[in-house]
């Protein structure tokens, strides 16, 4: 079977490699990392920072959607995962160009959180929209949405198992989040001198790129097996992103920190209303309005705060509000969305 994939997300492309374990006779065609396959455009060719980045690349973006569509009439169904801004239009015009195709959107966009127009487009242009968090597929009235579990609880098979005083950074994978948070977490290392400390970086990262991004970072052990590395730690540092989730369903006890471009934090504050920003948070506030950890942004993110997150934080609590999350969020969605592709 021939699957059209658009998969622009590195999380995205982890889901997918899951996904596969579960039927293996899928050829992939479209957008996804090259470890998966030949892919028409890598994952590395997609990525942007912000608005601005956006804007920037928005005609380099229409030429290769008109090019999934051309290849598209070689595939038996079509897979969109995330990048609801790419998304959403590649599924208009597969959907003009191809009615009888049958488009599968997985892993929602946020419509819970901004842009709630969108959910007409999606009933609209796709066939299945399948939702990774329970109440997100309440948004939709079409029955074409579904919760089918959470990736993340095919893919996490360890437990915080922490043993001794290991702190655990992550400052992001794009260049700018690293620019921004690493020298604010290396003077938290140096306050912490006394634990000790392991920088989480992706693995697809060179030594190279290591050495150009990263600089100095021999006060630190390196791990590029986030799980592993989460999971020994008695407590982590965070960038926004997947990988807080991540760290909550572990059970190891973090703080999210993020600061973004000025005018990036603006359209999300001001005019997108978003107020958390941790995945983690936003799904227990809708299960039971609680949270499971603070988050800093922007000026916040200082070293002050961070060691006061760090004496500070109930681990008590953040375990028992850990357990909340997996209890509702409930198993794995990699199995469920493999039957579905296999159909």
């Amino acid at each position: 079977m021939r699957v059209l994939v658009s998969a622009l997300e590195p999380s995205s492309n982890l889901h997918l490699k899951e996904v596969l374990k579960y039927n293996n006779d899928i050829e992939l065609m479209g957008i996804f990392d090259k470890s998966l396959g030949t892919p028409l455009y890598d994952i590395s060719d997609m990525a942007i920072m912000g608005v601005v980045d956006a804007i920037k690349k928005l005609r380099w973006f229409f030429k290769v959607a008109n090019e999934m569509v051309e290849i598209a009439k070689d595939a038996d169904k079509i897979l969109l995962m995330d990048s609801s801004g790419f998304n959403i239009p590649l599924a208009k015009k597969l959907k003009t160009t191809y009615p009888n195709k049958e488009i599968i959107y997985y892993i929602l966009p946020q419509v819970w959180a901004s842009r709630p127009k969108r959910v007409k487009k999606l009933e609209l242009y796709c066939d299945r929209l399948l939702g990774i968090l329970p109440f997100e597929v309440d948004y939709y009235s079409s029955g074409k949405a579904k919760y089918i579990g959470h990736p993340l609880l095919d893919e996490i098979k360890i437990k915080n198992n922490a043993k001794e005083d290991i702190i655990s950074f992550m400052p992001g994978s794009r260049k700018s989040e690293i620019n921004r948070l690493l020298p604010i977490f290396k003077e938290v290392r140096a306050k912490l001198s006394d634990k000790k400390a392991i920088i989480i970086i992706p693995s697809s990262f060179s030594d190279e790129k290591i050495e150009t991004l990263y600089g100095d970072i021999s006060e630190f052990e390196i791990s590029r097996d986030t799980h592993t590395a989460l999971a020994k730690s008695e407590f982590a540092f965070i960038c926004s992103g997947t990988a807080t989730l991540e760290s909550a369903l572990i059970g190891t006890p973090f703080t999210l920190s993020y600061i973004a471009k000025k005018v990036d934090y603006f359209i999300g504050r001001k005019l997108l209303d978003i107020t958390q920003v941790g995945l983690a948070n936003i799904i227990l506030t809708h299960y039971n309005g609680t949270t499971l950890h603070n988050e800093l942004l922007q000026d916040a993110v200082t070293v002050d705060n961070l060691l006061n997150e760090y004496y500070n934080t109930n681990r008590e609590l953040f375990a028992q509000k850990s357990n909340e999350l997996r209890e509702y969020l409930g198993h794995g969605s990699s199995k469920a969305l493999a039957s579905i592709l296999k159909d």
